[in-house]
């Protein structure tokens, strides 16, 4: 009787080492993400946990290691690497639209200059991503008109345009008002659950208990522990875990 090999990871961070100056902030990181798989990146602040979110898509350059996107290495630069990154969406704290553009506009702008989609299309596609994150009726608006919780729809929606193999969100939430948080975790949630593979660094525990399929915790730049959800929150394995969790419930 024959098994069935498990498929290749989307995502693979192999051995990857990165400093700033003295600093080493990723030791030696090893991270598997296979498709349609909801990993949720945790840990103190200053744990690495952003600067590897950066480093998969190559915002942040590595000194040692690799990274592979669907069985393709990540190269350091140049045409290739441009092509695989627009297999890698991505959506960050501060929402970056352009903001002398309308909403339609910067969702249009890479799928029609980076993919050559013909305008019509990428514009219908646009509208449709648009709907589904529920700012349908902001598509003529600039992106100063909008709430930050919107915007960051918005962010989501664009990054979806270019219809990426992975999703990496990097605290998508920190810079919002705390009204705003959820309509863009369930914008996430969503978006978890029709089976698109995610990669969320947050400090928001309840979208990792809800959406995640693996909680990974970072510190000191290591991972420490990676378990199912329900399995970390109730019985973490290593001091750190059982000390950062015991900081946040307290609160």
């Amino acid at each position: 009787m024959t098994t069935e090999a498990p498929s290749a990871p989307l995502v693979s961070v192999q051995s990857v080492n990165k400093h700033y100056g003295q600093l080493h902030v990723l030791k030696d990181i090893n991270l598997d993400v296979r498709k349609g798989e909801v990993v949720v990146v945790i840990g103190p602040s200053g744990s690495g946990k952003s600067t590897l979110c950066r480093a998969i898509n190559r915002l942040e350059t590595i000194e040692a290691g690799s990274i592979f996107i669907d069985g393709k290495k990540l190269p350091d630069e140049g045409k290739e690497l441009a092509r695989l990154r627009a297999d890698v969406g991505m959506v960050f704290q501060s929402f970056n639209l352009f903001a002398h553009k309308t909403i339609l506009e910067n969702v249009t702008l890479g799928p029609i200059k980076v993919k050559g989609v013909d305008k019509a299309a990428a514009e219908k596609d646009a509208m449709a991503l648009l709907e589904r994150v529920g700012v349908g009726q902001q598509a003529p608006k600039l992106p100063a008109q909008l709430s930050g919780g919107q915007q960051q729809r918005v962010a989501i929606a664009r990054a979806l345009a270019m219809k990426p193999k992975v999703m990496l969100f990097d605290e998508p939430t920190s810079a919002l008002d705390p009204e705003m948080i959820n309509e863009v975790l369930d914008v996430m949630v969503e978006l978890a659950r029709e089976g698109m593979t995610m990669i969320v660094v947050t400090h928001e525990m309840g979208f990792a208990r809800k959406a995640a399929d693996r909680v990974v915790f970072m510190a000191d730049g290591q991972i420490v522990e990676q378990a199912k959800p329900e399995e970390f929150f109730t019985n973490p394995q290593s001091s750190r875990a059982k000390d950062f969790l015991s900081k946040l419930l307290t609160h």
